[in-house]
């Protein structure tokens, strides 16, 4: 039987910080025997995929890494926006997870109603227009938007991001949200303090897709 590849999560953003969180947040999903988990950055890509702009020069960054890793056995875009996720598809026969999607199918599966947490607001509307191509809008109790500028990188350390996060998960627990899914890759190392703090299921969108990989890979 030939090695399995590895699963690669690509942060389509240039911060490096932002990819040591994800390696971070995936350490415990290794296992003797399973893939890799391979975190990795594109350089030059913009510092956070905030506007459509920059998803759309994200999308070619991630094609082109995608046609030069074939040893992949499934790629995650680790980035809510999920930029590049139907052209990737279209050139590889792999699987490909988006992680806005992952993650709001694990909170479906957990919640009656989910709400989400996003960095920017204007970043809102462009995770509504997915919400409703996947059908599930109708279960969303509402998007949050962090106050403040707070930045992609920095959305998953410190206390100032860590104060914004718990003040727009109370106003989605506020609202009917059972379960909270983290809009941003960046957030993933605020999740369990906060789901500890809430008192509800906070789903990291990257761990959702991960895990999702895993299942396709080894079953």
């Amino acid at each position: 039987m030939s090695a399995i590849g590895p699963i690669l999560v690509i942060n389509p953003n240039s911060s490096e910080s932002v990819t040591q969180g994800l390696r971070d947040a995936l350490v415990g999903m290794q296992f003797v025997g399973g893939p890799m988990i391979e975190c990795v950055t594109i350089e030059h890509g913009p510092p956070g995929v905030v506007t459509q702009r920059h998803v759309d020069e994200a999308s070619l960054h991630i094609a082109d890494l995608i046609e030069s890793r074939p040893d992949a056995s499934a790629y995650v875009l680790a980035c809510y926006s999920q930029p590049g996720l139907d052209l990737v598809r279209s050139i590889t026969s792999k699987p490909v997870y988006g992680i806005q999607d992952a993650g709001v199918l694990s909170a479906l599966a957990l919640a009656d109603l989910f709400g989400v947490i996003a960095v920017a607001e204007g970043s809102i509307p462009r995770h509504l227009r997915n919400l409703r191509r996947l059908g599930v809008d109708g279960r969303l109790a509402g998007e949050v938007a962090l106050d403040g500028s707070i930045s992609v990188a920095d959305s998953g350390h410190g206390e100032e991001s860590y104060a914004a996060l718990v003040k727009a998960g109370t106003k989605l627990r506020q609202i009917g949200a059972g379960a909270i899914v983290l809009g941003c890759a960046g957030m993933s190392g605020h999740r369990r303090r906060l789901e500890d703090e809430l008192g509800a299921r906070v789903i990291d969108p990257t761990q959702a897709a991960v895990s999702m990989a895993l299942g396709a890979i080894l079953t």
